[in-house]
């Protein structure tokens, strides 16, 4: 009740401010526009995802045993948790005006350079995070085939149209179905890259128009129907995912010995070698990028600016309170529902268990924009206010890393439901005994992963900042994005370099958590 109430409330606002936004001939083209780019980006950077990642993905069932293979599924893991604003940075030193890859094209004599700014950098940005997460949602499928499969092929004479055709599509259509319809939603709701790469009108979502709206025109009216627009976009996609049955698990993908007939050494591997090799730089050069360039920027001076520190205070009390009301959100729930299906036969506890289900998804329903859009309409825009706007971002991050903490929780309470319940009522523990006794340090583990996932998550986050950042709240991304804006590259690229370790580091250390006590969270 408390997340429903949490997501109708500025819904609500912005419906009650809806009634008064009236639409003129000219507004109507102007939402019109943006909608259609916004799923035109969305539609051209799941095409391009999935292209690539379908070859890519074969090529790395095919060659299960070459030196480096784990650590590059292991980068490929990497950009699920690169918060978007260091990413950008990294893109921008490999594919801006003066980047790796312009210069190479001068000395073949290229003069016009390539614009990283516009469609095709959001293009590029979106492939970049998407590619990988595509690749490691089809890859499990081709590495479960049974060695059958590939016997009764060869036996056949199976050439490798005909083993695409009639083995591996089959093996991965599921999969990557289930991946363009997850990759299509993060496009379409994606946020900070369009911001950063989009490079003026003609080329804004509709997420970046409401930040707009309500940042520089203060026009609610138009933020308001931007917003409905995308809630509405953003639940029909949400229902073709549920039809299309998203995999939950990505699996292992670290391969194994495998006899295929279309597998051969020497020459016939250089395909697959390049299709790896391309997929990795195009992964880890701007990783590399970011490390170099905030290598060579000022460390010792930004580290001795007192803002930054105040930035970095804000960003971990965020980031700390967030993980905490997340995890406590997450736990309700998942006690909810796992209390509401052991007793079967009542419509309510019914009613209560697909509530708290529901719970975790619905947040992802409304993006961070559109929730802060109807906070911001709330607060009277947050000026000259502290406490509230904080509140506001804290409650925001942890209503977007609800379903991510839920994911870790779930699965490891229903273990320890099943393991310990029959011995807690045998030995007569029950009620607050049980849960200070058993259940909570049992629970630990998986508690501590995602509290440390959502305060990764939390920390680089630009989307509720976006809104309320002021000289009175800054957070590292919005330091960072400001950076950026005033043309700082070097200060900026110091800065990517400090948030992208402090989020990484988190990141692994939550990776680390969740595999020692086998709750991960992929």
């Amino acid at each position: 009740m408390c997340v429903g109430l949490a997501l109708a409330t500025p819904i609500a606002v912005l419906v009650s401010h809806g009634g008064e936004a009236g639409v003129s001939s000219a507004q109507g083209n102007y939402l019109l526009r943006i909608t259609r780019f916004t799923l035109l980006q969305a539609g051209l950077s799941t095409l391009l995802s999935l292209l690539f990642a379908v070859p890519l993905a074969r090529a790395l069932a095919r060659r299960p045993a070459f030196a480096g293979r784990r650590w590059l599924i292991s980068l490929f893991a990497v950009p699920l948790g690169l918060p978007p604003l260091v990413a950008a940075l990294g893109l921008i030193e490999i594919w801006g005006r003066n980047g790796v890859a312009n210069k190479g094209l001068g000395l073949l004599g290229v003069e016009t350079p390539f614009s990283i700014y516009g469609l095709s950098g959001i293009l590029i940005a979106h492939v970049f995070f998407n590619l990988p997460l595509a690749v490691r949602l089809i890859l499990p499928g081709l590495e479960r085939l049974p060695p059958e499969y590939w016997k009764t092929a060869a036996n056949l004479g199976m050439s490798g149209i005909s083993l695409f055709r009639l083995i591996e599509w089959p093996a991965m259509r599921r999969s990557a179905a289930g991946a363009a319809g997850l990759v299509f939603m993060l496009c379409a709701t994606s946020f900070t890259l369009v911001l950063v790469l989009g490079g003026g009108p003609a080329a804004t979502t509709l997420e970046v128009a409401i930040y707009q709206a309500l940042r520089f025109d203060f026009n609610p009216g138009r933020a308001v129907l931007l917003s409905l627009i995308q809630v509405g976009m953003t639940l029909v996609v949400m229902l073709a995912l549920k039809l299309m049955s998203v995999p939950t698990e990505a699996g292992d993908t670290k391969g194994g010995a495998t006899s295929r007939p279309d597998v051969r050494g020497g020459l016939h591997a250089l395909p697959d070698a390049a299709l790896i090799g391309l997929g990795g730089l195009f992964v880890g050069g701007p990783m590399v990028a970011v490390i170099v360039s905030g290598l060579s920027a000022d460390l010792s001076r930004l580290l001795g600016d007192t803002l930054f520190w105040r930035a970095a205070a804000t960003s971990l009390l965020i980031g700390v309170a967030a993980a905490t009301l997340s995890v406590m959100l997450a736990s309700l729930l998942v006690r909810a529902r796992y209390s509401a299906e052991a007793k079967p036969g009542s419509p309510t506890l019914s009613l209560l268990a697909s509530l708290s289900s529901a719970a975790g998804s619905l947040t992802l329903l409304v993006p961070p924009v559109v929730l802060g859009a109807g906070w911001f309409l709330m607060l009277g825009g947050g000026t000259g206010q502290l406490l509230a706007p904080l509140a506001v971002i804290v409650l925001v991050n942890a209503l977007m890393a609800l379903p991510f903490v839920m994911r870790v929780i779930e699965p490891a309470h229903l273990s320890t439901m099943e393991r310990n319940g029959r011995q807690a009522v045998l030995l007569g523990v029950t009620g607050i005994n049980r849960l200070w006794q058993i259940d909570i340090p049992a629970m630990l583990p998986p508690l501590a992963t995602g509290f440390v996932f959502a305060v990764a998550l939390s920390l680089g986050d630009l989307g509720a900042i976006a809104l309320f950042g002021s000289d009175r709240i800054v957070t590292l991304p919005w330091l960072l994005y400001q950076k950026l804006g005033s043309y700082r590259t070097s200060d900026a690229a110091g800065l990517a370099l400090l948030l992208g370790g402090m989020t990484m580091g988190l990141m692994i250390m939550a990776d680390r958590l969740g595999n020692r006590n086998g709750y991960g969270q992929k």
